[in-house]
């Protein structure tokens, strides 16, 4: 990240499992979310690496399933967040109930976020 002077860098497919964080020896953070299951395979999952310059402002994130979570910070505005929403959508070579749950999932998700905040949508929509 610091080669290319990133402060976030977003990641789809990871093929992680669980949902958690890992502080890099480089002080990067990484967020994760992916299957929870534990027999689970190594699929899907999003991921976001913050900078240390970021990480500051980092107020918290949660997950959504594998293919989903929300990260919010702070920003210079009072009163107002900024959202980050990273996604990793179904191919399709998956059946429309499970591309229907997804879509349904991230419309919540972005609703549910007030409407004077940023907010930021990113990753593989394919739908």
């Amino acid at each position: 990240m610091k080669r290319y002077n990133l402060e976030v860098l977003r990641i789809s497919k990871t093929h992680w499992k669980k949902v958690g964080q890992q502080n890099l020896a480089s002080g990067e953070l990484t967020l994760h979310s992916g299957h929870e299951e534990e027999n689970a395979p190594h699929t899907q999952g999003v991921a976001l690496m913050l900078s240390n310059q970021v990480q500051k402002a980092l107020i918290g994130w949660e997950s959504h399933e594998s293919r989903i979570f929300k990260t919010s910070f702070k920003t210079k505005k009072e009163g107002m967040t900024m959202n980050i929403i990273q996604c990793y959508g179904p191919t399709n070579d998956y059946n429309a109930d499970v591309k229907d749950q997804f879509c349904d999932r991230l419309q919540s998700i972005v609703e549910n976020c007030p409407v004077k905040d940023l907010g930021i949508l990113n990753g593989q929509h394919r739908i």
